[in-house]
């Protein structure tokens, strides 16, 4: 049989509050509505209610077990779980306002996160909101706005948001005094629980308009929709988010408003394809081009075509640099350079004359 002592992981000389405190933490653990380990939360169990009995701890420190008589499970000394898994008889956990009774320990003990109602401004605050923007690199290559009307909760006019009828007060919730909090006491098995909760009559915010605004009804924000000038950097990248404080959801009752998050999709190009702040296009020339050399009117994002050199031998796939004609990088400081992939034209159809040109190229070796 394993050691009880060390099924709670407690040295022998531990405390009844350390026994205690361990046993909380392993039972909150392995317990089988947590998904726990049933077999484990059953030792658990059994090891508490001997250890937490001063007797039946004496009797196993000396002897090793517990004789007749005290032997545990008989429901002293410790909490026998195994008898609320399908419910108790006579306790309802609903009018509590606990799922089970880990939440119980949780509310007690401190387990989990703190049940703690969320600070008045929470509930004020407007949602941020987050949109998609499609834009092309012409727009990004200077940085362009855009105005866009979007759909949201806005400021009520009538009330300017402070969801007060005009001429009437704001006034000091009754419920709670102003503090947002209401406590409620719970019934449990270890007793009766006294936690915090949100106030239900002004929603946690202290107070609450003594003529609700007969636009808004008190919320002061209703649905609407709101042009926004949406500025879209230069070197802005694809999926980049941008960030516009305040222009999100209008807040309840006067209350700050959310945020605008616009995510950038930059649409793709005919002609270019971005990499970085480079630019990479491929264009194609003709075999005598390549061969002789020449000059090849190459487009730019700028929309003003340049003549670039192309070297005599030239082979296909060749790739040129033009200094300075990418995009700007998004911090500012310094430009992209496009890049031109050569790509040699092998004509499909073909008069005589140019048959008879190549047929000699061919006789020469060419």
């Amino acid at each position: 049989m394993q050691d009880y002592y060390d099924i709670l992981g407690v040295a022998r000389n531990a405390s009844a509050e350390d026994i205690k405190k361990a046993y909380y933490k392993l039972a909150h653990k392995y317990h089988p509505d947590k998904g726990g380990d049933e077999k484990k939360f059953k030792e658990i169990n059994e090891a508490y209610q001997v250890l937490s009995d001063k007797d039946k701890r004496a009797q196993y420190d000396q002897f090793g077990r517990v004789f007749e008589g005290a032997q545990p499970g008989n429901g002293q000394g410790g909490f026998d779980f195994q008898g609320f898994q399908g419910g108790m008889p006579g306790f309802d956990f609903e009018e509590t306002g606990f799922d089970n009774l880990s939440d119980i320990f949780e509310e007690m003990f401190g387990f989990g996160s703190p049940r703690q109602p969320k600070n008045k401004k929470d509930f004020k605050r407007g949602k941020d909101i987050e949109i998609d923007l499609e834009v092309s690199l012409e727009d990004i290559l200077k940085g362009k706005e855009k105005n866009i009307n979007l759909p949201k909760n806005i400021k009520c006019s009538r009330c300017q948001g402070t969801g007060a009828e005009p001429g009437s007060q704001v006034e000091e919730c009754f419920s709670c005094r102003g503090t947002g909090q209401v406590q409620q006491i719970k019934k449990t098995i270890f007793g009766s629980i006294t936690k915090n909760t949100i106030c239900p009559e002004c929603q946690g915010e202290g107070y609450k308009p003594k003529k609700p605004c007969n636009v808004c009804k008190g919320e002061g924000r209703l649905k609407g929709e709101e042009e926004i000038r949406i500025f879209i950097p230069a070197g802005v990248d694809n999926n980049q988010m941008i960030k516009m404080d305040g222009k999100g959801e209008a807040g309840r009752r006067g209350g700050k408003a959310g945020d605008l998050y616009v995510k950038i999709f930059v649409k793709d190009h005919p002609v270019f394809q971005r990499k970085g702040d480079d630019l990479y296009a491929v264009l194609p020339i003709a075999f005598s081009q390549a061969a002789l050399g020449g000059e090849l009117d190459v487009p730019t994002l700028e929309g003003k075509n340049i003549l670039l050199k192309i070297p005599a031998g030239t082979e296909s796939g060749k790739i040129l640099r033009v200094s300075n004609k990418g995009l700007p990088h998004f911090s500012g400081y310094g430009t992209g350079n496009l890049y031109v992939v050569l790509e040699i034209k092998t004509p499909k159809k073909l008069n005589k004359k140019q048959k008879d040109l190549l047929e000699k190229l061919r006789q020469e070796g060419v």
